[in-house]
């Protein structure tokens, strides 16, 4: 993979509140919509708009944009946050998928898609908890 020569952060690359607002928007539109992306969707509530927020705020900041998240709940601690969900292989395979066709559809620059791609991978594999 060939890193880009931007400088400019993620959450600049991406176009600021409004895209990484529609990323998320798009992502949580798939996870609903799309049978193979039931498991994932189960460990969710029926109305997604909580879990829709919380993303936005900590894409903000982990897109090196405001950091929403860590102002109104602290520290991420990702995987803390996420033990009460078993995630292993398959739960992992489902958000990427969803979150990767977000990323198709919403991020225009194939290059930032590429980078994303690979760093929302990074994130999901420490994620799993589970064999």
């Amino acid at each position: 993979m060939q890193i880009s020569t931007d400088t400019r952060s993620h959450y600049e690359r991406i176009g600021g509140e409004a895209k990484v607002r529609q990323l998320v928007q798009r992502f949580y539109q798939l996870m609903d919509a799309l049978p193979e992306a039931h498991g994932v969707r189960k460990m969710h509530g029926v109305d997604l708009k909580r879990s829709e927020d919380k993303l936005f705020m900590f894409l903000s900041g982990w897109m090196n944009g405001p950091q929403l998240f860590i102002e109104k709940f602290g520290h991420p601690r990702l995987r803390q946050r996420h033990m009460p969900f078993a995630i292993g292989d398959t739960e992992r395979d489902q958000w990427m998928m969803c979150m990767t066709q977000a990323l198709q559809d919403v991020v225009e620059d194939e290059a930032l898609r590429k980078e994303l791609v690979a760093a929302f991978g990074k994130v999901a594999d420490f994620m799993r908890n589970k064999a």
